[in-house]
């Protein structure tokens, strides 16, 4: 019997936060036709205001190994009327361009994820709501999650 109540309860643990992500994209359209839509729900840190989600976004491609490669294009946030939550947006993925260092043409091309050319693109982290990202049909999102030491250090006068 108390493994019954263990199990029930467990389920409902996982159960909760499964229903809040749900009902959290309610606000969320789908994808238009041609898009996909990628969700992140973070799991809850104690210190949020610590952390910065990076969204990197980009595709894999077959390259030369020696060159280092970037595709034009930029992520724009938006706010979803009547809610007031952020969605990111991608609208297309530009052309690719790289360095044009000389490799010898007879070199194995590599499989390697290319992301869009500029400085890094961060949000807010925040596990009450998901971080919502609309792509074009073969483009991937992916994600790192940056922290700040718990204390700030001092600097030198100089």
């Amino acid at each position: 019997m108390r493994m019954i109540r263990l199990l029930a309860a467990l389920c409902m643990l996982v159960a909760i936060p499964l229903a809040q992500a749900a009902d959290n994209l309610q606000a969320f359209p789908a994808a238009d036709e041609g898009m996909i839509r990628y969700v992140l729900q973070l799991p809850k840190l104690d210190e949020e205001s610590d952390s910065r989600v990076e969204l990197i976004v980009g595709r894999t491609v077959e390259v030369d190994p020696g060159n280092r490669y970037f595709f034009a294009g930029k992520i724009e946030e938006e706010t979803i009327r009547g809610w007031g939550f952020s969605r990111y947006l991608v609208s297309k993925l530009g052309p690719m361009a790289g360095t044009l260092m000389a490799i010898d043409p007879n070199a194995a091309k590599v499989k390697r994820f290319i992301m869009l050319a500029g400085e890094p693109f961060f949000v807010r982290y925040n596990s009450r709501l998901p971080i919502v990202v609309y792509v074009p049909a073969g483009v991937d999102v992916r994600y790192r999650v940056w922290s700040a030491a718990p204390q700030a250090k001092g600097m030198e006068k100089g």
